[in-house]
């Protein structure tokens, strides 16, 4: 099988592969409509975010037996049109979940007890404690939106911090030792801390607008480290302002590129967010650990092996 790599990722991809006697190309620079004019000369591909396989794409990839992303969200590949031509989808959702559990409860240490303002105050001469008084995490309802790799983990974290959790998912009969499943009306009447870990669907598209936010009962803090479409960012900032939102804590922004490498838009949105002191930003790192770079490309590796290797 003749594979075309288009991303770089940890080497061992490679490494197993080659051992396979699997063919492999690299190609981690060329443009879209270069990668479609050869794309019908592979057998699979194997991708990050660089290139979205949209119709047009997956409709000159004759050959193609299978899609591997090396990551969760698959937003970037015409999912019906590939299950219509017969093309097998790979993630690895296993490979990050840990970081991005790990990612969620930082967050919300830091900013519940204001680490990085009074580090940042401290540094500058400047002493104040009652000003930076913690709210703790102990006997707070935590709520989360989907109960995949990334929720299961995030619930087996915070129950750890004597949280009581609970999720809303879309498939039935997944409450574990670590989470109960409730209807996303109970969720929203009793949530203190709401995390979304969700892909990026019509479904899901702007989920977390000004009217689900007024459906909350609680004043709430919010994490996202999932999509930042997943927001409407300007019905989220007016809840900033208002108090009904306590603190976000965001991993992923409506403005970047869907390559996710760099913001495609700066506005007034934006620059308040990344100046607000109720508001921590990150640049798409939560599942961008040491560690989960290489778990991500072996689950891919073992995965194409599992399915492709006789």
């Amino acid at each position: 099988m003749r594979i075309l790599l288009l991303d770089k990722n940890h080497p061992l991809i490679t490494e197993q592969l080659l051992a396979a006697n699997f063919v492999l190309e690299e190609d981690f620079t060329s443009p879209y409509d270069e990668v479609c004019r050869k794309i019908e000369n592979y057998d699979g591909v194997i991708i990050r975010s660089r290139i979205p396989l949209d119709q047009n794409f997956l409709e000159k990839a004759k050959n193609l037996k299978f899609i591997a992303r090396v990551g969760a969200g698959m937003e970037n590949i015409d999912i019906a049109v590939a299950e219509k031509l017969g093309i097998q989808l790979i993630n690895s959702p296993e490979g990050n979940r840990d970081s991005v559990a790990e990612h969620v409860v930082g967050m919300l240490l830091i900013l519940m007890n204001r680490l990085f303002i009074a580090s940042n105050e401290v540094k500058n001469g400047i002493w104040l404690r009652e000003e930076n008084r913690g709210d703790e995490l102990l006997g707070k309802t935590v709520g989360l939106i989907g109960y995949g790799n990334m929720g299961k983990a995030t619930a087996k974290r915070l129950s750890g911090f004597g949280c009581k959790v609970i999720f809303h998912d879309i498939l039935p009969n997944l409450s574990d030792e670590f989470a109960t499943q409730v209807p996303l009306e109970e969720l929203k009447k009793r949530a203190a801390v709401l995390s979304l870990h969700i892909p990026l669907t019509d479904s899901t598209n702007y989920l977390v607008d000004a009217q689900f936010i007024s459906e909350m009962k609680n004043d709430f803090y919010f994490v996202n480290t999932a999509r930042g479409k997943n927001v409407e960012t300007s019905s989220l900032i007016k809840s900033l302002q208002s108090g009904k939102v306590k603190g976000a804590c965001l991993d992923v922004l409506e403005y970047e590129k869907a390559s996710f490498e760099n913001l495609e838009t700066e506005n007034e949105d934006l620059q308040y967010l990344l100046n607000s002191e109720k508001v921590i930003v990150t640049p798409h790192i939560a599942g961008w650990t040491h560690q989960s770079k290489e778990k991500l490309a072996q689950v891919i590796v073992d995965k194409i092996l599992a399915e492709f290797f006789n």
